[in-house]
């Protein structure tokens, strides 16, 4: 379904009309377990279904964002990059998150997707992302369906279309999470899809669910996300988590973003260009420690061999230029962290692992609560 732009959460308070399907009184999608207007409400179920677990059925209500009310439609359609996301939907989420965090470590036979399946459609290989979203559907009682490799175990190596394997994955499953290997075939799929669409990477483009645990992790680590500085060290040309962080760093108030980076993988221009268009501070560096020595947040990233193709010098020329180890620690201040999306090769030392400013671990931790809140918000909504 092709992805909708925020509703403006400034204008009033009231519910967001549900999108009603030509010709049918069904909500959101034709979909069996999409019930009619007529038939008992989602609210109603999800009411059933948090007294069955034991949860208060207000325990999914937004303080700090009181007019997304339980039982009310989520605002987008699909999650396919970081611009789609304010600050108030930002903070109603990560309040969802919160309660998923509770749900998951407090009532593991949660059912509040019993009956949904979500297909996990990966062109790209992938350890973190997709077990994180296939662990976060069954912790909430959902099903999955799964192709680890679809770019070479799927239709596509017969040259099946993207837009035809959507078509018929679909019939199949109420939700798809997809990596590609093309920036903007996530967009694709979500116009053509009549479900929702969550984009899990696609190519160089954005990673949006990983941007949302990163910022995520940023506010439970240094318990803010206005006037932090934020050092961006790796491949910031092909890194997709590093552009849709950006993305997402705009939102905050007196934010300062560094890059570190090799002259062949520096932040390309489009990035640079919308931060100072937003009004934030950026600064290229070489100087990693200085850097470092300056920052809340020091955010390496892999440089990623897989996006030089034959070009291996310039790989080995960016290898290994930039790496985070004791004596950075060094010139960290104590309240800064660490954090990678993973996997990381040698650009994090392993003896930084004990140090308690290394937050990769509980950041991908965190990508567990951030995507039940995802798959949660857009299947059954509020």
């Amino acid at each position: 379904m092709a992805a909708t732009s925020l509703f403006s959460c400034s204008m009033h308070t009231e519910m967001l009309a549900p999108k009603i399907l030509k010709g049918s009184d069904v909500l959101c999608c034709p979909k069996s377990n999409f019930l009619s207007m007529k038939k008992s409400s989602k609210l109603e179920q999800m009411k059933s279904i948090l007294q069955t677990d034991g949860i208060h059925s207000n325990a999914l209500k937004v303080e700090r964002a009181p007019y997304f009310s339980v039982g009310q439609k989520f605002q987008l359609d699909d999650v396919i990059e970081a611009q789609q996301f304010d600050r108030d939907i930002l903070n109603a989420i990560f309040e969802v998150a919160q309660e998923m965090e509770s749900i998951e470590k407090n009532s593991p036979g949660s059912q509040i997707l019993k009956g949904y399946l979500m297909a996990t459609l990966f062109y790209e290989p992938s350890t973190r992302t997709r077990l994180s979203f296939e662990s976060a559907m069954k912790r909430l009682g959902g099903e999955v369906l799964t192709t680890e490799n679809a770019r070479e175990f799927s239709s596509a190596a017969k040259g099946e279309t993207l837009e035809d394997t959507i078509r018929t994955v679909e019939g199949y499953s109420d939700i798809i999470v997809m990596r590609h290997f093309e920036s903007g075939a996530a967009r694709r799929a979500a116009a053509t899809a009549g479900i929702p669409i969550i984009n899990a990477g696609d190519g160089p483009g954005q990673h949006p669910t990983q941007a949302l645990l990163d910022v995520y992790t940023i506010q439970r680590e240094i318990g803010k996300l206005d006037s932090i500085k934020v050092g961006l060290v790796g491949d910031l040309a092909n890194g997709r988590t590093v552009r849709s962080l950006a993305y997402l760093l705009a939102k905050y108030k007196d934010v300062k973003i560094y890059f570190v980076a090799p002259d062949v993988v520096k932040m390309k221009d489009d990035i640079k260009e919308y931060l100072t268009s937003k009004g934030v501070k950026w600064e290229e560096s070489a100087d990693l420690m200085e850097v470092a020595s300056e920052c809340d947040v020091v955010y390496q990233t892999r440089i990623q061999k897989e996006r030089f193709g034959e070009r291996v010098d310039l790989y080995e020329e960016a290898r290994g230029k930039y790496i985070v180890n004791k004596d950075v620690l060094k010139v960290m201040q104590t309240h800064a962290v660490v954090m990678h999306p993973l996997p990381r090769l040698d650009e994090i030392t392993v003896d930084v692992d004990a140090d308690p400013r290394a937050a990769y671990f509980r950041q991908a931790k965190n990508g567990l609560y951030i995507r039940m809140a995802l798959l949660k918000l857009l299947l059954v909504g509020w």
